[in-house]
């Protein structure tokens, strides 16, 4: 009876968060079986980040890429086999970089506690110690959970299918939250992480110069903001990358909202934010960085327990780029 009773609790709160958030994941999952695994990972991260200043950038996409498709489960990891092409050959994900930094950390992994430690629980603390890196006393900026296994399957198809896209209005992208346990808070929230990192012109140039067809500029684009990007991205072919939050792409903060009330967001799917009512109020609540942290690491926390492996499901991989 007392199982029962748990069992309907569970099933209730996953009804009303849309994700069991944590699930099977805990604090210290590796405390025993691998006492130094979180310090190793925060290291090695940290030993990159310091030479690659866009890993944080980089590895958040990577991340919320991996757990928009079957969950936060490494299948972004996975290269691609014989007759079957992966997440990371999927358009949206071809300008994805960090791979080499994960392997790096699965292999010093492997020398300290083989077949321990999952490439989903890497990839996931990997981006949490990025992004924190640039704080001057380093403090993680929102707890990960952990326990995850890795999954199995890779599908280039899924990916296309499941990613949201720069150009997606309001509506598809609630859509696309929505479908993943997560509601227009988690939505505006995570949108925050293109306070850091690069876009493509070729992402965003229709604003400039072909908004409906007809040759014109999409007029929520802030027009001395519209110029300037003209000058970096010369057509619609352009593949050139503009910094996402205008001279502040390298600053983990709360500009990218400040920003977007001065219509100065760089993809459609920025801008859509200011479309909804509820949304427009979010962002209002976000334009300090002290509000945008707290709830930043909330949705995350929120985001990474998506679909997870645990238990016996999935496996522990041996290397991350590919199953056992």
């Amino acid at each position: 009876m007392k199982a029962v009773f748990l069992l309907l609790v569970c099933v209730t709160v996953c009804a009303v968060l849309g994700v069991c958030e944590g699930g099977n994941l805990r604090r210290n999952f590796y405390e025993k079986s691998c006492p130094l695994a979180e310090e190793i990972v925060q290291n090695v991260t940290w030993k990159h980040t310091s030479t690659n200043p866009i890993l944080p950038a980089k590895f958040l996409r990577m991340h919320f890429h991996d757990c928009f498709v079957r969950g936060c489960e490494g299948s972004i990891l996975l290269n691609s086999i014989a007759n079957s092409k992966a997440e990371k050959d999927a358009i949206p994900n071809l300008s994805l970089t960090g791979f080499d930094v994960i392997n790096d950390i699965k292999a010093q992994l492997e020398t300290k506690c083989p077949g321990v430690v999952s490439c989903a629980d890497i990839l996931a603390l990997a981006t949490r110690d990025s992004v924190s890196f640039q704080f001057q006393n380093k403090k993680p900026i929102w707890e990960v959970l952990t326990g995850r296994r890795d999954g199995r399957v890779s599908l280039e198809t899924e990916a296309l299918a499941n990613l949201p896209s720069p150009f997606s209005n309001f509506t598809t992208l609630q859509r696309n939250f929505v479908s993943q346990g997560l509601n227009i808070h988690d939505l505006v929230v995570l949108s925050g992480g293109h306070t850091i990192g690069l876009g493509h012109c070729n992402l965003f140039s229709n604003r400039l110069y072909n908004f409906t067809g007809k040759g014109d500029q999409d007029p929520s684009l802030d027009p001395t903001y519209a110029a300037f990007l003209k000058t970096k991205c010369k057509n619609l072919a352009d593949t050139s990358t503009v910094e996402m939050d205008p001279k502040s792409s390298r600053n983990f903060d709360a500009d990218y909202f400040v920003a977007l009330n001065q219509k100065k967001g760089l993809f459609q799917s920025d801008a859509a934010l200011l479309t909804n009512k509820g949304a427009s109020k979010i962002v209002n609540e976000l334009v300090t960085s002290t509000s945008f942290f707290k709830e930043f690491g909330q949705s995350m926390k929120k985001m990474g327990a998506i679909g997870v492996l645990t238990g016996k499901l999935g496996e522990i991989r041996k290397k991350c780029s590919v199953i056992n």
